[in-house]
């Protein structure tokens, strides 16, 4: 995994890291392999995981097929552009 560092900015770029490394899941993989998990756990948090992800994915079809609202789109501020660079012609 990788993030660029831009204009010294380590905030921003530690704040990037820990987003990426929480759509990857590694957090919650680092979590549970430090400590042993029995196997009756761990069926139990299989088991709520596929719960979990089958409510996700009727929710997603039923917001398809128009049973319920899609959700309100999150507003975000526009980010400012960069100057497009001038250019220099001479005639001659």
């Amino acid at each position: 995994m990788q993030v660029l560092v831009r204009d010294n900015n380590i905030d921003q770029a530690l704040r990037v890291l820990k987003k990426k490394m929480q759509r990857e899941g590694i957090l919650r993989e680092l979590k549970q392999h430090s400590a042993y998990e029995k196997p009756s756990e761990k069926r139990k948090r299989e088991a709520a995981d596929a719960v979990r992800r089958a409510r996700k994915l009727a929710r997603k079809k039923a917001q398809r097929e128009g049973l319920i609202p899609m959700p309100k789109p999150k507003e975000r501020p526009a980010r400012p552009r960069p100057a497009p660079a001038l250019v220099a012609t001479t005639s001659e």
